[in-house]
């Protein structure tokens, strides 16, 4: 199968060139400025930008055992919608994915469902270092710690747990960090005053910055002790900023940063008209943290954007705060946020493809992905930036059928995406055969 894509704005590796691309099966073989071969599919990309396939290294696609809220069906169908072509799944499904086993049964259940490429992490706990260290880095990403609890029930706080993890396994380490202690303070001093029925306009003084930076400080600690490669997920402050550096090549970090599109998106401003669908944790801040983050991101102190994207249904969502679970959907809209930033002159479309496609590819090593190079495999999206459009209940993808971006309006679509060389959406049509394949990674001595 040979597909032609015509006359598009390449946006590669810091720049951005016309040109067309020639894709066979699965791969790119060619890239020129005038490819004349024969092919089964010619596509005029005429004033649009091709950029490679965005690579999502937070999701939560709530398979097995949460699939009322969303599976990995719904929600990466969703995702090629929005430009993502491959995904890493978080661990903290039902049970857990803690054993190799259950690890295993996951990887099966994506096989079978996933629209996009996919991984999945392997989760740590406070006693199962002996599963965590049989992990094969070859076709697992890495391994996720929840430093402070979140959704489920996966909470590592033993000091000498965590050492051990650090010291005893060369794969990344990505993890979520917030306080627990003063997580668990602070909410008892808003229960004491308000009951269940607190205010969430509180959440981002609940799950504080203080309890943020005491735990990613001490993650980073850690591993500046132990030599692990650590990723910190989901920033959300300023103070945080002073953790990261910007002075080596990403490749030569050990020590790297995330920042998701609602971190960027949001502020505590927000929760008036939103409440609990935009309560996440860590918690939207201020905006005043809103500015360092993207002042960090741009300077490359944040490698990554992500979304974190974790479902839930509608009815959840209207429950009290003490009872509102934390999360919302965002892998449709991702990219499509990131470039009404650049239309609004936040970024720049080498920027976006930086850190959404190349630096997860880097910082993961994923396997010949996240770059539009030849020999590389075909995940591509092809996007219009001058088209109008509206967040909607009748265009939402996700399973839970709401956004948090709903009544938002945006001047660029997605109209095309390429999974290993196929065509998995075109225009608002989705192919509903599945193409996703596994994520391989390059193992380094």
């Amino acid at each position: 199968m040979k597909t032609l894509i015509k006359n598009v704005k390449i946006v590669n590796e810091g720049k951005i060139v016309e040109g067309d691309i020639l894709i066979e099966n699965d791969l790119i073989s060619k890239i020129g400025s005038n490819i004349s071969e024969e092919a089964d599919q010619i596509i005029e990309g005429e004033g649009k930008y091709l950029l490679p396939g965005v690579i999502d290294d937070q999701v939560h696609f709530r398979d097995p055992g949460l699939t009322h809220k969303g599976d990995i069906e719904t929600e990466s169908r969703a995702a090629i919608a929005g430009g993502i072509t491959s995904f890493i799944d978080q661990p903290n499904t039902v049970p857990n994915a803690v054993t190799q086993e259950l690890l295993a049964d996951k990887y099966e259940i994506g096989s079978q469902k996933a629209y996009a490429n996919y991984g999945f992490m392997m989760g740590g706990t406070n006693d199962n270092l002996e599963e965590v260290l049989k992990t094969n880095p070859r076709n697992v990403p890495g391994i996720k710690l929840f430093l402070g609890s979140s959704t489920g029930n996966m909470l590592v706080d033993n000091p000498e747990t965590l050492e051990n993890i650090f010291s005893n396994t060369k794969m990344l380490i990505a993890v979520h960090c917030e306080d627990e202690a003063t997580i668990k303070a602070n909410t008892q001093q808003y229960l004491d005053e308000y009951g269940e029925d607190i205010p969430v306009k509180f959440h981002h003084l609940i799950r504080s910055e203080e309890a943020c930076y005491k735990s990613s400080s001490k993650a980073i600690e850690l591993a500046k002790k132990t030599g692990a490669r650590l990723h910190v997920f989901h920033l959300s402050t300023a103070k945080e900023m002073e953790l990261f550096r910007n002075d080596i090549p990403l490749k030569d970090k050990k020590i790297t940063a995330e920042v998701c599109v609602h971190h960027l998106t949001f502020t505590n401003d927000d929760y008036d008209t939103k409440g609990g669908l935009i309560k996440w944790n860590p918690a939207v801040k201020t905006q005043k943290d809103k500015d360092a983050l993207w002042e960090a991101l741009l300077d490359d102190r944040i490698d990554v954007i992500a979304t974190d994207h974790a479902p839930h249904t509608w009815e959840e969502k209207q429950n009290v705060y003490t009872k509102c679970p934390s999360g919302a959907p965002l892998v449709q809209h991702s990219l499509v946020v990131m470039l009404e930033n650049y239309i609004n002159g936040k970024i720049s479309l080498e920027k976006i493809v930086e850190k959404m496609s190349h630096n997860p590819a880097i910082l993961f090593r994923v396997e010949k992905r996240g770059f539009v190079r030849e020999g590389y495999k075909a995940d591509l999206v092809l996007v219009d930036l001058n088209e109008n459009w509206t967040v909607a209940k009748e265009n939402i993808l996700y399973k839970c059928g709401w956004s948090p971006l709903e009544g938002m309006n945006f001047h660029s679509k997605v109209t095309h995406t390429f999974v290993n060389g196929n065509l998995v959406y075109d225009n608002g049509k989705i192919n509903e055969q599945k193409f996703g394949e596994r994520l391989l990674f390059e193992v380094q001595d």
